[in-house]
């Protein structure tokens, strides 16, 4: 089994936001969060490919290519937690990999993505 953990706080969030111009406010703001009832900035379910994928090339090295990423939103992830990338049922061809995939928050262990895949073509 492979795994890949961060932790996720809101730095990370604002760079994320940056470069891709995504700024909800659910991402950041203190008084739109707390009228929805919300406690901490929520982190944004794109970042969870981009962690997938960064997680994908620790495995597999920076030269593998990522022809397929999928991925399905379970719960919600807060800025501030720690959360694990793991790869599992790496099917191998002469050529590439397919991989499963699922996301878990460490502090509490419920899962915040699952199910997910990748299909990757390998140096």
């Amino acid at each position: 089994m492979l795994k890949f953990e961060r932790r996720i706080d809101l730095p990370d969030m604002v760079a994320y936001a940056g470069a891709t111009w995504d700024w909800h406010r659910l991402h950041y703001d203190s008084a739109y969060l707390a009228a929805r009832g919300l406690d901490r900035p929520v982190v944004d379910g794109q970042m969870f490919g981009a962690l997938l994928a960064i997680a994908l090339r620790s495995w597999f090295g920076p030269d593998v290519v990522i022809t397929s990423l999928s991925f399905r939103f379970k719960s919600l992830v807060f800025a501030g937690e720690t959360i694990r990338c793991v790869g599992s049922s790496v099917r191998r061809s002469a050529i590439g990999a397919e991989v499963d995939l699922h996301v878990e928050v460490v502090d509490d262990g419920r899962i915040a993505v699952s199910p997910a895949s990748a299909t990757l073509t390998l140096p």
